[in-house]
Parts: C-alpha cells; sequence; structure tokens
C-alpha cells in the first residue's frame, strides 16, 4: 500500500525487479505483444512471450531494449508500467526506483531511461551503472581511483582559508627571534641527518606505493616500518614503559570507542538505525541534502565509521544521478565534522588539550563555528553540483 524502494536490472533478454526487503519479485521476459492492426498493447513479460505462434498474424512481439539500451521509448515506458503496477499495485505513494544500465550508455540515452522510468509510475527515478551495482552487490567496497583531484579541491582551498583565518593576525606580530629561540633543535645537533629517516623513508615508501603496482604495502604498513625505523635513529627508549604509557594514554578513548561499538550494534538490533536510514531517505529530495549535511556529521559524533556505514551509504544510493565519486568526496568532507561533535569530539578534545590558552572543548568548538559551517557548505557544493564538477575537472 505505501511506497516501496525498487530496483530494475533493464536486461535486453529478461527484466529483474526488486523490492527491499523481499528480494527479487519478478523475473521476465523484456517482451511486450502489441496488437499492431490497433497499436493496443496486449501482454507483457511471460505472458506476451507465451503467446508467440499461438496467436492471430496481427500480434506482434517486440523486444524495447537493444544491448541494455532503449530502442522503443514508448514500449519501455508501458512495459514498466506492467512490471511496477504486477509488484505493486495498489500504492498510497509512488516508489522510488532505481534501474541498472549498462557503463557507457550516453546522456540521451540516460535521460530516455530515467523519463521511461518517471512515467512509468516512478516518484523519483535514479541510474546505477551495471559494473557498480555488481560490485556493491558482492559487497567490494569502492576503489580509490579518481579521489585525488576531488579530495584536493574540497581540502587545499579550505586549508588555506582557515590558516588565514586563524594564522594571520598573529604573523603579522610574529618575532622569528622569539620563535626560534622556543624551538626544541637538540635532536636535529645531537643526531643530525638521521632524524629525519623515517619520515624520508615513509614518503618514499608512500610515493612507490602510488607509482608501482607490484609495491603494494598499504598505508598502516608504512607506517609501522618507519615507526620502527625511528627507534633506531633517536633517542634510545624503555620498550615495555613506552608501552605502558601509551596504553594509560588510549585508554579512555578505548572505553569511547567500545561504548560506541555497543550503543551502535544495540541501535542496529532495536530497529533505531534502520528508522534513523528510513526517515532521511524519504525525506522530499529538497531536503534531502540538508539531513545528509546535519545527520551524517550528527551520527559521526557517536562513531565515525557507523556514520560512513549507516548513513554514508544510503545517502551515496539516494545520489546516484550525480557523480558518485564526486558525491562521495563530498559527502566525506561533510563526515569529517562529526570529529568535533559530542560525545566523542576527538578531535575538539585533542585540540584544546594541545593548544596554548585553549582550557575546553567548548572554547574550540565557538572558535571553529564558522569553520565548520564553510566546510558543510563546501561539501554540500560538490554534492549538489557533482555533475557539473566532475565534467569540468574532467
Amino acid at each position: 500500500m505505501f511506497a516501496r524502494d525498487i530496483g530494475i536490472d533493464l536486461g535486453t533478454a529478461s527484466v529483474l525487479v526488486y523490492i527491499k526487503d523481499k528480494g527479487i519479485v519478478l523475473r521476465e521476459p523484456s517482451v511486450v505483444a502489441l496488437d499492431k492492426n490497433t497499436g493496443k498493447l496486449l501482454k507483457v513479460g511471460t505472458e506476451a512471450q507465451q503467446m508467440l505462434g499461438k496467436t492471430p498474424g496481427n500480434i506482434v512481439a517486440i523486444r524495447p531494449l537493444r544491448e541494455g539500451v532503449i530502442s522503443d521509448y514508448d514500449m519501455t515506458e508501458r512495459m514498466l508500467r506492467e512490471f511496477i503496477r504486477k509488484v505493486a499495485p495498489v500504492r498510497v505513494f509512488k516508489p522510488r526506483v532505481v534501474i541498472c544500465v549498462p557503463s557507457g550508455i550516453t546522456e540521451v540515452e540516460e535521460r530516455a531511461v530515467v523519463d521511461a522510468g518517471i512515467q512509468a509510475g516512478a516518484r523519483r527515478a535514479y541510474l546505477i551503472e551495471e559494473p557498480v551495482a555488481a560490485a556493491i552487490g558482492a559487497g567490494i567496497d569502492i576503489p580509490y581511483s579518481g579521489f585525488e583531484l576531488p579530495l584536493a579541491l574540497l581540502t587545499f582551498p579550505l586549508a588555506f582559508l582557515f590558516v588565514l583565518m586563524f594564522g594571520y593576525k598573529y604573523v603579522k606580530k610574529m618575532d622569528f627571534a622569539v620563535v626560534q629561540s622556543k624551538l626544541n633543535n637538540e635532536p636535529r645537533q645531537k643526531f643530525g641527518f638521521r632524524v629525519y629517516i623515517p619520515l624520508i623513508l615513509a614518503i618514499v615508501m608512500m610515493v612507490l606505493n602510488k607509482l608501482v603496482p607490484a609495491f603494494s604495502l598499504g598505508m598502516p604498513l608504512i607506517f609501522l616500518i618507519a615507526a620502527a625505523v625511528g627507534c633506531f635513529t633517536g633517542y634510545k627508549f624503555n620498550v615495555l614503559n613506552m608501552a605502558k604509557e601509551s596504553v594509560n594514554s588510549v585508554l579512555p578513548v578505548m572505553g569511547i570507542l567500545m561504548g560506541v561499538g555497543m550503543f551502535i550494534q544495540i541501535m542496529t538490533l532495536t530497529g533505531v538505525r534502520g528508522f534513523i536510514v528510513s526517515v532521511c531517505l524519504g525525506l522530499p529530495e529538497q531536503l534531502l541534502y540538508l539531513a545528509a549535511a546535519i545527520s551524517i556529521p550528527l551520527f559521526g559524533a557517536v562513531s565515525s565509521f557507523g556514520a560512513a556505514s549507516v548513513l554514508g551509504v544510503p545517502f551515496t544510493l539516494a545520489f546516484l544521478n550525480g557523480n558518485t565519486i564526486v558525491t562521495i568526496a563530498g559527502l566525506s568532507l561533510i563526515a569529517s565534522l562529526g570529529d568535533m561533535m559530542p560525545p566523542t569530539a576527538l578531535a575538539g578534545i585533542f585540540a584544546a588539550k594541545v593548544t596554548p590558552g585553549v582550557d575546553s572543548y567548548t572554547s574550540v568548538l565557538k572558535r571553529c563555528a564558522i569553520p565548520m559551517a564553510a566546510v558543510m557548505v563546501w561539501g554540500l557544493i560538490f554534492v549538489i553540483f557533482s555533475s557539473r564538477i566532475a565534467g569540468l575537472i574532467g
């Protein structure tokens, strides 16, 4: 009775229809039976295929798709309308439909599929390329390729802006001699070039990791190797004492993260997690972007990884009408605000501890209110105009 989210695999030979929480509910040939004298649509799918060879000569069978692309727009629309009516015969609200199409189709062909879905009775129609749908269905993570330039455009301008906003007034009055006297130059003077070896090694391995496909260590292993080398290039230290101090330092954070994990599991078991996703994605299109900008950081306050899995993936699918890579990059920038939100507020609490003259997280939050708003707006611009931005950056 109520609207359901519907997924349609629009194939040349057959059509699959998937309904959320029900699975595949329809699998029929993409064939329509038509009376060529009157133009009346008689049957679609399996019933149309069964009529072949058993009916008068004035009834013909048509396949409205060729190689996954619409060749007969009117017949495709009518076929989709019948399939949607079969799986959702009585509806108060129109369903949202995601239609799977081949990769590499033109913008005109994409527009034809979207229009056919809307005309067939969908409230909103989205397209997803077949390789992407297969990857999501197989549980494969989205690869990192193609994110470098969008992330650079998202972060570099904001970084320059915020450095000028917070630091320029201090730089104008800075006395370099005073600053130099406060710098700790003892390690460099004592160990010389050796203190830079771990950093140089890490940079070299990062470059090789990017340029040489066979050299694939991964960032965690690169940092681990660099840290191990650092044990022999600077001051000597007692490993057991250092390990004990490190564990004591991270115990409060570990406690928070364990509580967060338990909280997410409770939300999942009680259905609250699904309720949050359903409410956010059920909003009108005009409010969907605002919901992403508000809900992802707020949920990220509980867990950044939780926000990525609980809300990041559904919002990414909701914005499939744009460029996926630019959209994900914009959502990731918005998600970074979660580190400033209570109760965890890891970035804010850490900043309050290491910044001179700042005595509490609240002070950090007040100073960062305008930059946080700028981050949210900048991320939303990339999400809303993802297709245009992707076109500009190639």
